[in-house]
Protein backbone atom coordinates (compact mmCIF):
# COMPACT_ATOMS: atom_id res chain seq x y z
CA UNK A 1 0.00 0.00 0.00
CA UNK A 2 1.25 3.22 -0.86
CA UNK A 3 1.18 6.24 1.04
CA UNK A 4 -0.63 9.57 0.32
CA UNK A 5 2.40 12.42 0.28
CA UNK A 6 3.26 15.00 -2.59
CA UNK A 7 3.73 14.25 -5.63
CA UNK A 8 7.63 14.09 -6.13
CA UNK A 9 7.08 15.95 -10.03
CA UNK A 10 6.09 18.72 -8.42
CA UNK A 11 8.89 18.79 -5.52
CA UNK A 12 11.23 18.62 -8.46
CA UNK A 13 9.32 21.32 -10.53
CA UNK A 14 10.34 23.79 -7.43
CA UNK A 15 14.05 22.62 -7.26
CA UNK A 16 14.66 23.05 -11.10
CA UNK A 17 12.80 26.77 -10.80
CA UNK A 18 14.54 27.56 -8.37
CA UNK A 19 17.74 26.72 -10.12
CA UNK A 20 17.31 28.37 -12.90
CA UNK A 21 16.58 31.50 -10.90
CA UNK A 22 20.08 31.19 -9.68
CA UNK A 23 21.53 30.59 -13.39
CA UNK A 24 19.47 33.76 -14.29
CA UNK A 25 21.14 36.07 -11.24
CA UNK A 26 24.41 34.14 -12.23
CA UNK A 27 24.11 35.00 -16.13
CA UNK A 28 23.08 38.82 -15.19
CA UNK A 29 25.76 39.39 -12.86
CA UNK A 30 28.42 37.75 -15.44
CA UNK A 31 26.40 40.14 -18.21
CA UNK A 32 26.82 43.54 -16.11
CA UNK A 33 30.71 42.57 -15.35
CA UNK A 34 31.30 42.03 -18.72
CA UNK A 35 29.53 45.35 -19.33
CA UNK A 36 31.58 47.15 -16.16
CA UNK A 37 34.96 46.05 -17.61
CA UNK A 38 34.20 46.51 -21.11
CA UNK A 39 33.93 50.54 -20.18
CA UNK A 40 37.14 50.16 -17.53
CA UNK A 41 39.04 49.04 -20.77
CA UNK A 42 37.76 51.79 -22.70
CA UNK A 43 38.46 54.43 -20.25
CA UNK A 44 41.71 53.11 -19.97
CA UNK A 45 42.43 53.38 -23.08
CA UNK A 46 41.12 56.59 -23.76
CA UNK A 47 43.03 57.74 -20.78
CA UNK A 48 46.42 56.27 -22.55
CA UNK A 49 45.78 58.07 -25.62
CA UNK A 50 45.49 61.54 -24.11
CA UNK A 51 48.33 61.24 -22.48
CA UNK A 52 50.23 60.07 -25.35
CA UNK A 53 49.17 62.82 -27.43
CA UNK A 54 50.20 65.47 -24.38
CA UNK A 55 53.66 63.80 -24.44
CA UNK A 56 53.76 64.02 -28.32
CA UNK A 57 52.52 67.88 -28.05
CA UNK A 58 55.16 68.71 -25.70
CA UNK A 59 57.93 66.86 -27.38
CA UNK A 60 56.63 68.84 -30.42
CA UNK A 61 57.06 72.35 -28.55
CA UNK A 62 60.02 71.37 -27.04
CA UNK A 63 61.89 70.34 -29.84
CA UNK A 64 64.27 73.23 -30.19
CA UNK A 65 65.71 72.40 -26.42
CA UNK A 66 65.20 68.74 -26.36
CA UNK A 67 68.12 68.49 -29.60
CA UNK A 68 70.09 70.95 -27.58
CA UNK A 69 70.27 68.40 -25.00
CA UNK A 70 69.91 70.76 -22.34
CA UNK A 71 66.61 69.43 -21.56
CA UNK A 72 64.86 65.89 -20.86
CA UNK A 73 61.43 65.26 -21.15
CA UNK A 74 60.40 61.43 -19.60
CA UNK A 75 57.23 60.56 -18.97
CA UNK A 76 55.66 64.27 -19.78
CA UNK A 77 57.85 66.00 -17.06
CA UNK A 78 60.72 68.43 -18.28
CA UNK A 79 63.73 67.62 -16.40
CA UNK A 80 66.88 70.26 -16.18
CA UNK A 81 70.08 69.58 -14.24
CA UNK A 82 70.28 72.12 -11.63
CA UNK A 83 74.11 72.49 -12.88
CA UNK A 84 72.83 74.57 -15.83
CA UNK A 85 70.53 76.88 -14.08
CA UNK A 86 72.86 77.15 -11.02
CA UNK A 87 75.81 77.17 -9.26
CA UNK A 88 76.40 74.84 -6.06
CA UNK A 89 74.03 75.68 -3.19
CA UNK A 90 72.50 78.78 -4.87
CA UNK A 91 69.37 79.88 -5.77
CA UNK A 92 70.69 82.86 -8.24
CA UNK A 93 70.17 81.98 -12.15
CA UNK A 94 73.13 81.09 -14.30
CA UNK A 95 73.05 83.33 -17.58
CA UNK A 96 72.66 79.82 -19.52
CA UNK A 97 69.97 79.20 -17.15
CA UNK A 98 68.17 82.63 -17.76
CA UNK A 99 68.43 81.70 -21.45
CA UNK A 100 67.13 78.51 -21.34
CA UNK A 101 64.17 79.62 -19.54
CA UNK A 102 63.09 82.40 -21.68
CA UNK A 103 63.36 79.97 -24.53
CA UNK A 104 61.39 77.58 -22.78
CA UNK A 105 58.64 80.00 -22.12
CA UNK A 106 56.83 80.51 -25.43
CA UNK A 107 56.18 77.28 -26.17
CA UNK A 108 55.50 76.51 -22.84
CA UNK A 109 52.57 79.19 -22.83
CA UNK A 110 51.57 78.17 -26.17
CA UNK A 111 51.22 74.65 -24.97
CA UNK A 112 49.14 75.30 -22.14
CA UNK A 113 47.13 77.85 -24.03
CA UNK A 114 46.05 74.91 -26.17
CA UNK A 115 45.58 72.44 -23.64
CA UNK A 116 44.25 74.29 -20.65
CA UNK A 117 46.53 73.05 -18.53
CA UNK A 118 49.32 74.68 -15.76
CA UNK A 119 52.82 73.66 -14.38
CA UNK A 120 54.35 72.34 -11.27
CA UNK A 121 57.72 73.36 -11.17
CA UNK A 122 59.77 70.90 -8.83
CA UNK A 123 62.98 71.50 -6.96
CA UNK A 124 65.47 68.69 -6.15
CA UNK A 125 69.18 68.76 -4.35
CA UNK A 126 71.62 65.63 -3.87
CA UNK A 127 71.74 64.78 0.06
CA UNK A 128 74.85 66.07 0.83
CA UNK A 129 74.22 68.92 4.04
CA UNK A 130 75.19 72.06 3.25
CA UNK A 131 77.77 74.49 4.70
CA UNK A 132 76.31 75.75 8.17
CA UNK A 133 76.13 79.34 8.56
CA UNK A 134 75.23 79.75 4.49
CA UNK A 135 72.40 81.08 2.91
CA UNK A 136 69.83 78.41 3.24
CA UNK A 137 69.44 76.59 6.40
CA UNK A 138 69.03 72.98 4.66
CA UNK A 139 68.02 71.13 1.25
CA UNK A 140 64.46 71.92 1.59
CA UNK A 141 64.95 75.44 1.46
CA UNK A 142 67.79 75.18 -1.15
CA UNK A 143 65.15 73.20 -2.95
CA UNK A 144 62.09 75.32 -2.57
CA UNK A 145 63.92 78.51 -3.24
CA UNK A 146 65.48 77.20 -6.80
CA UNK A 147 60.94 76.28 -8.04
CA UNK A 148 60.35 79.78 -6.90
CA UNK A 149 63.23 81.17 -9.01
CA UNK A 150 62.60 79.03 -11.85
CA UNK A 151 58.63 80.08 -11.48
CA UNK A 152 59.58 84.21 -10.84
CA UNK A 153 61.61 83.80 -14.22
CA UNK A 154 58.77 81.85 -16.40
CA UNK A 155 56.07 84.05 -15.28
CA UNK A 156 58.64 87.13 -16.30
CA UNK A 157 58.94 85.61 -19.55
CA UNK A 158 55.14 85.44 -19.66
CA UNK A 159 53.69 83.00 -18.61
CA UNK A 160 50.52 83.25 -15.93
CA UNK A 161 51.12 83.55 -12.61
CA UNK A 162 47.99 81.51 -12.16
CA UNK A 163 49.04 78.84 -13.74
CA UNK A 164 52.24 77.64 -11.82
CA UNK A 165 52.93 75.67 -8.73
CA UNK A 166 56.09 75.86 -7.32
CA UNK A 167 57.51 72.64 -4.65
CA UNK A 168 60.58 71.84 -3.12
CA UNK A 169 61.49 68.24 -2.40
CA UNK A 170 64.55 68.51 -1.05
CA UNK A 171 66.86 65.49 -1.25
CA UNK A 172 63.91 63.11 -1.75
CA UNK A 173 62.90 61.24 -4.88
CA UNK A 174 66.15 61.05 -6.30
CA UNK A 175 66.53 59.76 -9.90
CA UNK A 176 70.03 58.32 -9.33
CA UNK A 177 72.16 56.77 -6.27
CA UNK A 178 73.67 59.96 -3.76
CA UNK A 179 77.23 57.50 -3.67
CA UNK A 180 78.49 58.89 -6.79
CA UNK A 181 79.39 62.47 -8.08
CA UNK A 182 77.43 61.73 -11.17
CA UNK A 183 74.36 60.86 -9.34
CA UNK A 184 74.63 63.14 -6.87
CA UNK A 185 74.72 65.72 -10.20
CA UNK A 186 71.97 64.18 -11.86
CA UNK A 187 69.78 64.38 -8.32
CA UNK A 188 70.17 68.12 -8.62
CA UNK A 189 67.38 69.29 -10.55
CA UNK A 190 64.42 71.03 -11.51
CA UNK A 191 61.40 69.37 -13.41
CA UNK A 192 58.22 71.12 -15.10
CA UNK A 193 55.41 68.87 -15.43
CA UNK A 194 52.61 70.22 -16.99
CA UNK A 195 49.33 68.96 -14.61
CA UNK A 196 45.61 68.93 -15.90
CA UNK A 197 43.83 71.77 -14.32
CA UNK A 198 41.26 69.80 -11.53
CA UNK A 199 44.63 68.56 -10.24
CA UNK A 200 46.66 72.24 -9.69
CA UNK A 201 43.35 73.27 -8.72
CA UNK A 202 43.40 70.85 -5.90
CA UNK A 203 46.77 71.35 -4.87
CA UNK A 204 47.07 75.60 -4.69
CA UNK A 205 43.41 74.98 -2.81
CA UNK A 206 45.28 72.70 0.12
CA UNK A 207 47.73 75.58 0.32
CA UNK A 208 45.65 78.45 0.28
CA UNK A 209 43.39 76.48 3.00
CA UNK A 210 46.02 76.06 5.04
Amino acid sequence: MHEDGPPIWAAFGDLMACLFGIFVLFFSWMILMEVSLTEELHVAEQEREEATARAEALEHALAGPLASGLITLTDGRIGIRGSVLFDLSSAELRPSGQRLLRELATPLRSYLDERGEALMISGFTDDLALRQGGTFADNWELSSERALTVTRTLVGAGLSAESIFAAGFGSHHPVESNETDEGRALNRRVEIAPVPRPLFERLTSRTTDG
